[in-house]
């Protein structure tokens, strides 16, 4: 099963598209689009190699975003400490709403008394491939500026929600 396919919750491919959006638009209902410096909500795609981020964001907790680009949005997931950048480490990744394609490059200050107020900042850039995708495990080789390698999402039962997963670096073959 394609990636996008198994990231939109198995969504038919022509409905796909507008899902995403309309979440998109969900998510700007509780932005503050006009008060925030935050994006408007661009949905194009960036080109051939899927793009990743993480923005470090001191909200009222630091955190950090790891934003992958998938069927024209970004799947996102919170990472409350910094992200491995070796094997054997370890870090909840809590999957957050989509975010459109242009937060990616996204840095600013999102003002007091507004959602996610603190200061955006990206900490790491790139893109990534997909090497493996199933519902609960998803593989990529990220190329990005300090992560680089093979990288693994498993999504756990961690307080028995299906939001929250593992991210960590896969030990590379010699």
């Amino acid at each position: 099963m394609n990636l996008n396919r198994r990231m939109n919750n198995g969504c038919k491919k022509g409905n796909r598209k507008k899902k995403n959006i309309s979440l998109i638009r969900a998510c700007r209902n509780y932005r503050a689009i006009g008060k925030s410096p935050e994006p408007k909500g661009k949905t194009e795609t960036t080109g051939n190699m899927p793009i990743y981020i993480i923005q470090k964001h001191a909200a009222r907790r630091l955190h950090y975003d790891l934003r992958l680009e998938m069927g024209g949005v970004l799947k996102s997931w919170a990472i409350p400490k910094e992200p491995p950048t070796v094997p054997g480490i370890k870090r909840l990744a809590v999957q957050v709403e989509d975010h459109s394609i242009d937060y990616a490059s996204f840095e600013g200050v999102i003002p007091e008394g507004l959602y996610g107020a603190g200061t955006v900042e990206i900490w790491d850039s790139g893109n990534f491939q997909p090497i493996e995708v199933e519902e609960n495990k998803i593989v990529l080789s990220i190329n990005g500026k300090r992560l680089k390698g093979k990288f693994c999402l498993i999504r756990t039962k961690f307080q028995e929600s299906d939001k929250n997963w593992l991210f960590f670096k896969l030990k590379s073959k010699r």
